[in-house]
């Protein structure tokens, strides 16, 4: 499968000359499959680029996923540019942590006064599918949800094709235990050899201190996490909104030295916007 980063901030969209490595859209990423599907995981910001590749292109059929509903993850929905075509059929899975997800919350994004366009003008034809919690498929992957530590709670997700693993954790707090989400050793198990590990990754172990139980974790127990998994490779995700690209490459290269200096065979890399993997 191929994985390509259509933006990685976290909170909110940024831009400036200190942003210009890693990007400063939100939440998206596009996975194309074997088969020749299309899936899209959240609709922040990044979706809007990806929205526009895709409408210029000849696909006809998507796959959209999301993670938990804050509204970093959502706010490019309504400017996804297949949602208003006809030729686009989308697979929109009924995301396991919130029963009435797309009554309650993707349909009221674009009610007003919050939006001009309402959610009954999308033309593209819609099919509503369930998310888990069961493992399911989509054409040549295996899809195995996990519930996320963070306010609000969320979804993870591992995806499986040809004894490969990509595992996707967003909006995950390794350090504190919310409401329905799992401990660190529940995540181990899931993370266990991934052949690509992206995580969330917003904080420094300094700023952890002060901002325990925000949900999002410290990279120092993110790297700790892929190292006990024996991940391959580990992703930086979820970049704060204040980082620079000079702030990012601290924490990677402070990463590396980690690394270096345990003798683990871990490639470790902060992800930016349009980073492709392959795997």
């Amino acid at each position: 499968m191929i994985i390509k980063i259509w933006g990685s901030r976290g909170a909110i969209p940024v831009s400036g000359k200190q942003y210009l490595v890693y990007g400063g859209d939100t939440t998206c990423l596009e996975i194309r499959t074997n088969s020749g599907d299309i899936i899209v995981v959240d609709a922040g910001t990044g979706i809007r680029r990806l929205g526009n590749q895709l409408a210029a292109g000849k696909s006809e059929q998507l796959h959209l996923l999301f993670t938990h509903a804050h509204w970093d993850h959502l706010m490019g929905f309504a400017f996804f540019r297949p949602l208003f075509s006809k030729r686009f059929k989308i697979r929109l899975y009924r995301c396991c942590f919130h029963d009435r997800f797309i009554a309650d919350i993707l349909s009221q994004l674009m009610a007003p006064p919050l939006f001009p366009v309402s959610y009954s003008e999308i033309t593209a034809r819609m099919d509503y599918p369930d998310a888990g919690p069961e493992a399911f498929d989509i054409g040549s992957v295996k899809v195995i949800p996990i519930v996320l530590s963070h306010p609000n709670g969320g979804s993870g997700y591992k995806f499986v094709e040809n004894n490969r693993s990509f595992v996707f954790l967003t909006d995950n707090e390794l350090g504190y235990v919310h409401p329905g989400g799992l401990r660190f050793s529940d995540y181990l198990d899931f993370c266990r050899q991934a052949d690509l590990l992206v995580h969330d990754a917003e904080y420094t172990p300094g700023e952890y201190k002060t901002l325990r139980t925000w949900g999002h974790s410290s990279y120092a127990d993110v790297l700790e996490l892929a190292a006990r998994a024996g991940v391959k490779k580990l992703g930086l995700f979820h970049l704060n909104r204040e980082r620079s690209d000079d702030a990012m490459e601290v924490i990677v290269n402070d990463c590396r030295s980690r690394i270096a200096a345990q003798h683990l065979n871990l490639e470790c890399v902060g992800v930016a916007a349009d980073m492709v993997f392959e795997i």
